[in-house]
């Protein structure tokens, strides 16, 4: 498997780290969700280089060892697209593949919405669609009970000292509680997730993706279909995101492809790596976007046209 490397670059006026794997212009940009890192991609990054892609995954703006600016309105979900078109472009990017988790599928979903630059594949986790969204938050008092997160990380301040009390503690054990398997997150992993929350700024960034973001969640959708090939992987066991959520994509994805998989938490890349690696090289394969056929371990299922 391909070597991971950390180097700095630029893109859209900030410095962005990143974890690497592989080289060339076909740059698979893998983006993170909340509360977590570049890491996130640990098992991804190795199979995507060894798929012809240079698989890249930076800590996204105000994350990790990336800038962290201290307006609220820089973590507006258009800035978050234009540091992935831009970090695109820094990377001499010839194809571009766009894969995002959580946060990071819903900045995916909008760079796909709005044509920020042509994409040849997205795949989201564990995130759906904003019209799908909100659709089912209108319709679904079970899903507006799961979201409750997003109403508390409006109040001032507060969120912030619970985060990161006792270092980040109960930031570490949100990772462990909602996670099927708990030995997704190894002390070394959660010990980086609490390092990055306890920098100077960096709770407070991390939670204003959700308070810049606040009237976006409520605002329809009226693009056209997207027309790049989307793969949809999705953790059964999210406790926060209701499976409706994987309904309904007809009216907005010419070519969707949903791949569930039972009895794996929000976490998705990080507690079921292997079917998560298979469910991308199986697709990747199909979509004429891979360097190499899928091995026997890349065969764990049927994904749902």
């Amino acid at each position: 498997m391909s070597r991971i490397t950390t180097r700095t670059i630029e893109a859209n006026g900030l410095r962005f780290a990143l974890d690497e794997a592989g080289t060339g212009p076909d740059v698979a940009l893998c983006l993170h969700g909340f509360p977590e890192s570049r890491i996130s991609w640990r098992h991804q990054l190795p199979r995507l280089a060894n798929l012809g892609w240079h698989a890249v995954a930076p800590d996204m703006r105000g994350y990790g060892e990336s800038s962290r600016p201290a307006r609220r309105d820089a973590y507006r979900i258009g800035n978050l697209v234009e540091d992935a078109a831009a970090l695109f472009d820094a990377l001499g990017a010839r194809r571009r593949l766009l894969v995002g988790h959580d946060w990071g599928a819903l900045v995916a979903w909008s760079f796909a919405i709005g044509r920020r630059l042509p994409l040849d594949g997205l795949v989201v986790m564990n995130v759906p669609h904003p019209e799908v969204y909100r659709r089912v938050l209108r319709s679904s008092w079970r899903q507006r009970a799961r979201s409750w997160y997003v109403a508390f990380f409006q109040i001032p301040g507060l969120p912030e000292w619970l985060l990161t009390r006792n270092r980040a503690g109960i930031l570490a054990s949100a990772f462990t509680r909602t996670a099927n398997d708990a030995r997704t997150f190894p002390p070394g992993i959660l010990e980086r997730y609490r390092a990055n929350a306890l920098r100077p700024g960096a709770m407070t960034a991390m939670i204003d993706y959700y308070r810049a973001n606040l009237r976006g969640f409520g605002e329809p959708d009226r693009s056209p279909r997207i027309a790049v090939p989307v793969l949809m992987v999705w953790g059964e066991d999210d406790v926060a995101l209701d499976l409706a959520l994987t309904e309904g994509y007809a009216a907005y994805v010419s070519d969707f492809t949903l791949r569930r998989l039972p009895g794996v938490s929000h976490w998705v890349q990080q507690e079921a790596p292997e079917a998560v690696n298979a469910a991308l090289a199986a697709w990747l394969a199909g979509r004429g976007l891979a360097a190499e056929a899928p091995g026997p371990g890349d065969r764990s299922g049927p994904v749902i046209p």
